[in-house]
C-alpha cells in the first residue's frame, strides 16, 4: 500500500531537525557532551547532577554548555519523542473515593505504531502466518506459526484480503513498591506484537515491550464486601480507555508503516495477556471457586479431565441475563447473582468489543506462575512434609558442587522466600534427591509433574512432545493418591485429601494453548515481572520519593529513557551517513544472542559495537576452540596451562593416580595399532602440560543454529577445601568390544598433553599432538524402565582387581573430543544422607548415582531422546 516513514525517518520530523543537519547532537554541542549528559540523567538524581556541576573541578577545564540540572533536563525533554503521555481522573458516579484518582497512560495503538516501524527489529519481525514441518511433524514456535495466527487471517468476512495481523500481546501486575504499612503500589500495563521473534520479547533490555498505563488503585468509600468488586470495575475501565482505538482498528483496520517503510494494511487482534491467576480471574470476570479459562468449578479442580472453554461469550451471556433482571449498580443484589453464577461482579469487561477477544484464548497458560511457583507452593512443601526438612536439606547440601549450577549450601527448607530462578533449581535436583526416602508411587507422582513442568518450557513443540507432556501430567494423576496417602498435602486444619488447586487445573489447557497460541515460554511472567522492576521498583529510587506526584515522576523518567534510547541509536547511524533502514538478510550463521540492535549495528558500524547495550553475545568457541570429529561439540583449554612441565611421577603424587603410566602407555599401544601411527617418544620420560578444567559448548538440542553457553568441566588435583579432588563427570563415546562406539559416563580427574622440548625434532602422532584426559568410569546398571518413577539412568563405579586382590577404580586416557556432555550425578542417599559426607566428597565416597536427566532443558531433552 505504498512507502511511508519508518521510525527513525519519522525522528528528522522534529522541530529541531534543521538544526540536527548542522550538529547531529543538538542540543548538545557534540557526541561527547551528550553522553556526559545522558550519563548524569541515567544514573545520577537531580541533586547529583547538581553537585556534579558545581564540583571545582570545572574550574580549571572547559565547562559542559548546559550549565545546571535544569538546563539538561530541558535538553533532554526537547530530544524527539512520538507517543505523549496523558492524565485523566477516573471516578464512578455517586460513589466517592478517598482520594482523587488519575490514569496515567497513553495511546495504545500509537504506542504499537511506533513500534511496528521500528527499524531495529526489521530481521526479527514477522508478517503473516505460516507453518512449519520438520521431520514429518507440524512444529510449533511463535505466534505466527500455531493455529490461531492461521485461523484469524483466513476469515473474509472479517479480514480482508491482504491484511496484516498484529497480534497484540498485554501485560500486567500489582506489585509494593515500598513495603512500609500503607505503603506505595504500582499497576502497570504492558504491551508488545506477536509479530516480533519470542527471543526478542523475552529480553527486558531490547525495548520490545512498552509501558502504556500505571492503573490508579483506588479505596473507594464503600463496604469492605464491595471494594473488590469497585477496583476490579474501575481497572476494565481504565484498560477499556487505554486500548480504545485497538479495538477500533481490529474492527476496520488502519495502516502502518513497517520497518522497511512499506505500509501495511494492519488489524489489531488481542491474543494473550499475561497475568497471574488472581488477576487471570479478575480479567475473566469469573470468582475465585471457578476456574478462568474452562467450565471447571472449585470441585473439579483436583480431577484430570479437560473440561469445555469458558468462553467470552458464554461469559457476556450470563452478564447480560442477570443485568436483564438485577441492576449492576445494585451492587448487593447483582453481587449476589453473578456469585450464585460463578462470576465477580464485573458487568463491562474490557475485551467484551474486542474482536477476537476471548479468556479462553488470550490467558494463555503462563510457566512463572502457573508452573514454577505452583510447585514452590505445593509439591516442594508435599517433599518437604514427606522426607523431612533436615534429610531434605541434607540431600541438597551435600552434593557435588559444579560451576554454573546453584548450590544450595545450607539447604533448602529455611528460607520463606525465594526467586522463579531458586525454584527451577531445586526442579533440578529434587527427584534423585528423594529417592530411597519417599515412596516409589510418591516420587512417581513429583517426577511426574517435573517433567510436565519441563516439557512445559519447550522453546519448540512437536505432536509428539505435546503428547508427552499431557502423558506427565496424566501420570501425575494417576499417583497422586501417594500424596494423599503418605498425609504430605496440609492445610491450616491439617491433613487434606482434595487437590482443590486452581493452578493444577489449569495445567489441563496447556497442549490446547500451545496449538492455538504456540510455544508457552513466549507468554512467560519472567518478563512483566522484570519490568515490574525496571519501570516501577527502579524509577522510585530515582524519584523524590513523594507519594502526591510519583506516577509523574515515574512517566517523566520513562519518557527520558525511551527519548535517550532512540536518540543514542539514531544519531549512531545519521552522523556516520548510514541508512535508517535495517536491510533485511537471512541468517544463515549460528546465533550466540539475540540482539537486533547490536546486530545491525555491527553489521553497518562493527566498531561502534560496543556503545550498543543489552544481552552480550555468547562467546562462540566453535570459531577459534578444539572441534568434535562431527563438528558438534566445541571445546576450550586457556592458552596456558595450569601445570606447564610435570613429570609422570609428579603427576601420580598430586593427582593421586598410580596407575598412570600404565593407563596411558595402554592407550598408546591401542592407538598406535589402530591408527598404524608409531612413536618413539617415551612417555615415561616425558613432561605434560596440565589445566584444571575445560569448556564444553553445545548447540541447542531444539534449535540446531543456536549455540549455548559453555560449561565447565572441573579436574582439580586433592587439596585442602577438596581432599579426594574437585573433579566433574561427562558423557563420552567409546569403542565397545564389538567395534560399535558407545556412550558411558566418566570422571575427568586429568586433563594433559604432551610437551615435547623445542629443541627436539621428535613429532607426535595425531592421537597425542591434541589435549587428553585421565578419567575414571562407570557402568549403567539400571535404565529408565528399571526404576519408572525416576525415569532415570543408574551408574556404577566400575573397579578392577589387581594381583593382590584389591579393587581399584577403572581408568583410561581418551581425547578430549571424545566428550560428548558435561552430566551431573546424583548419590543414591538409601535412607538416610550419610553425616560424614559432604559436598566436597560425596561424588568420591559414593559408588551408585542417578545419572540427572534434569540438570537442565536441554539435558532433559537429550536423556529423553536422543539417548534413548
Amino acid at each position: 500500500f505504498g512507502v511511508g516513514k519508518n521510525l527513525f525517518d519519522r525522528l528528522q520530523e522534529d522541530e529541531y531537525d534543521y538544526r540536527r543537519k548542522i550538529n547531529t547532537y543538538y542540543p548538545f554541542h557534540d557526541k561527547g557532551e551528550w553522553e556526559l549528559g545522558r550519563f548524569l540523567v541515567e544514573n545520577l538524581t537531580q541533586t547529583q547532577i547538581d553537585k556534579f556541576l558545581k564540583l571545582k573541578w570545572f574550574h580549571t577545564r572547559p565547562r559542559p554548555s548546559f550549565a545546571s540540572k535544569d538546563q539538561l533536563l530541558d535538553w533532554v525533554n526537547a530530544l524527539p519523542s512520538f507517543v505523549p503521555w496523558k492524565v485523566s481522573n477516573m471516578e464512578f458516579t455517586g460513589y466517592k473515593m478517598t482520594y482523587p484518582v488519575q490514569l496515567i497512560w497513553r495511546d495504545a495503538l500509537e504506542v504499537i505504531k511506533q513500534l511496528f516501524s521500528d527499524p531495529v527489529f526489521a530481521n526479527h519481525i514477522t508478517f503473516q502466518p505460516h507453518v512449519v514441518n520438520t521431520r514429518g511433524q507440524r512444529e510449533y514456535g511463535d505466534y505466527m506459526s500455531a493455529d490461531m495466527a492461521w485461523k484469524i487471517q483466513v476469515r473474509p468476512s472479517t479480514v480482508p484480503v491482504g491484511a496484516t495481523q498484529v497480534p497484540i500481546i498485554l501485560g500486567s501486575d500489582k506489585t509494593p513498591v515500598t513495603h512500609i504499612t500503607g505503603g506505595l503500589e504500582m499497576h502497570p500495563l504492558f504491551i508488545t506484537i506477536g509479530n516480533l521473534d519470542s527471543e526478542v520479547r523475552s529480553k527486558a533490555t531490547l525495548r520490545a515491550w512498552r509501558c502504556i498505563a500505571y492503573m490508579p488503585i483506588a479505596k473507594f468509600h464503600v463496604h469492605p464486601d464491595y471494594q473488590g468488586i469497585f477496583q476490579a470495575r474501575l481497572w476494565h475501565k481504565c484498560v477499556n480507555l487505554v486500548c480504545a482505538n485497538l479495538k477500533i482498528a481490529a474492527k476496520v483496520d488502519c495502516f502502518m508503516p513497517n520497518p522497511s517503510r512499506y505500509i501495511r494494511y494492519v488489524f489489531t487482534p488481542l491474543v494473550a495477556h499475561v497475568c497471574d491467576l488472581p488477576e487471570a480471574m479478575m480479567i475473566a470476570a469469573v470468582s475465585k471457586s471457578a476456574s478462568p479459562i474452562t467450565m471447571a468449578m472449585q470441585a473439579n479442580f483436583g480431577d484430570g479431565v479437560l473440561y469445555p472453554p469458558c468462553t467470552g461469550h458464554h461469559t457476556l451471556q450470563v452478564i447480560y441475563e442477570i443485568s436483564k433482571e438485577v441492576d449492576p449498580w445494585d451492587l448487593d443484589k447483582f453481587q449476589k447473582a453473578a456469585k450464585a453464577a460463578h462470576l465477580s461482579g464485573v458487568h463491562m469487561p474490557y475485551w467484551s468489543d474486542w474482536m477476537f477477544a476471548c479468556p479462553s484464548v488470550f490467558l494463555t497458560g503462563e510457566i512463572l506462575h502457573t508452573c514454577i511457583k505452583f510447585f514452590a507452593d505445593h509439591p516442594l512443601n508435599w517433599v518437604k512434609e514427606t522426607v523431612g526438612k533436615c534429610e531434605l536439606d541434607a540431600c541438597f547440601m551435600v552434593q557435588h558442587k559444579r560451576v554454573g549450577t546453584r548450590h544450595f549450601t545450607k539447604g533448602i527448607t529455611h528460607v520463606n522466600q525465594m526467586t522463579g530462578r531458586e525454584h527451577r533449581d531445586i526442579q533440578r535436583t529434587i527427584v534423585a534427591s528423594i529417592a530411597g526416602v519417599a515412596a516409589p508411587r510418591f516420587i512417581h507422582s513429583i517426577c511426574a509433574l517435573i517433567e510436565f513442568i519441563y516439557l512445559a518450557q519447550n522453546p519448540v513443540h512437536s505432536p509428539d512432545s505435546l503428547h508427552s507432556m499431557v502423558q506427565a501430567l496424566s501420570d501425575f494423576h494417576a499417583f497422586k493418591d501417594a500424596i494423599i496417602n503418605a498425609e504430605a498435602r496440609r492445610g491450616k486444619k491439617g491433613v487434606k485429601e482434595d487437590f482443590f488447586i486452581p493452578k493444577l487445573k489449569l495445567l489441563q489447557s496447556f497442549r490446547g494453548t500451545v496449538e492455538r497460541l504456540g510455544t508457552l515460554m513466549q507468554f512467560s511472567a519472567d518478563m512483566t515481572e522484570r519490568l515490574l522492576i525496571t519501570r516501577c521498583k527502579h524509577l522510585f529510587e530515582r524519584t523524590n520519593r513523594r507519594s502526591t506526584d510519583f506516577m509523574e515522576q515515574c512517566v517523566w523518567i520513562l519518557n527520558c529513557q525511551e527519548s535517550m534510547e532512540l536518540f543514542n541509536l539514531y544519531t549512531l547511524f545519521y552522523s556516520r551517513g548510514a541508512s535508517l533502514v535495517n536491510a533485511i538478510h537471512i541468517e544463515d550463521e549460528e546465533v550466540t544472542t539475540v540482539n537486533p540492535a547490536l546486530s545491525w549495528v555491527s553489521c553497518i558500524l562493527p566498531d561502534e559495537a560496543h556503545s550498543v547495550h543489552g544481552p552480550r553475545p555468547v562467546r562462540n568457541h566453535f570459531l577459534k576452540g578444539i572441534l568434535s570429529e562431527d563438528a558438534l561439540t566445541a571445546f576450550h583449554l586457556t592458552s596456558t596451562p595450569d601445570f606447564n612441565a610435570l613429570t609422570p611421577i609428579s603427576i601420580q603424587t598430586k593427582y593421586s593416580l598410580l596407575d598412570f603410566n600404565h593407563v596411558l602407555s595402554r592407550f598408546i599401544d591401542q592407538l598406535s595399532l589402530s591408527t598404524g601411527e608409531h612413536t618413539c617418544w617415551d612417555h615415561r620420560y616425558g613432561c605434560f602440560r596440565t589445566w584444571n578444567k575445560f569448556r564444553l559448548q553445545l548447540h541447542s538440542a531444539f534449535q540446531s543454529r543456536v549455540i549455548m553457553p559453555s560449561r565447565v568441566v572441573q579436574a582439580y588435583p586433592p587439596s585442602d577445601a577438596f581432599p579426594l579432588g574437585n573433579c566433574d563427570t561427562v558423557l563420552i563415546n567409546v569403542m565397545g568390544d564389538d567395534g560399535q562406539t558407545t556412550s558411558r559416563v566418566a570422571q575427568v580427574r586429568l586433563i594433559f598433553q604432551p610437551k615435547i622440548p623445542q629443541a627436539s625434532n621428535l613429532v607426535l602422532p595425531t592421537f597425542l599432538s591434541s589435549p587428553l584426559l585421565y578419567v575414571q568410569f562407570f557402568h549403567f546398571i539400571a535404565n529408565p524402565n528399571d526404576c519408572p518413577e525416576l525415569a532415570m539412568w543408574t551408574v556404577e563405579r566400575t573397579y578392577m582387581i589387581d594381583q593382590h586382590g584389591e579393587h581399584y577404580r577403572c581408568g583410561g586416557v581418551v581425547s578430549l573430543t571424545d566428550v560428548t556432555h558435561a552430566v551431573k550425578l546424583i548419590p543414591e542417599y538409601g535412607n538416610k544422607v550419610d553425616e560424614k559426607i559432604s559436598s566436597a566428597t560425596s561424588l568420591e565416597s559414593y559408588d551408585r548415582f542417578f545419572l540427572n536427566s534434569f540438570t537442565d532443558k536441554e539435558s532433559y531433552h537429550t536423556f529423553s531422546t536422543e539417548f534413548t
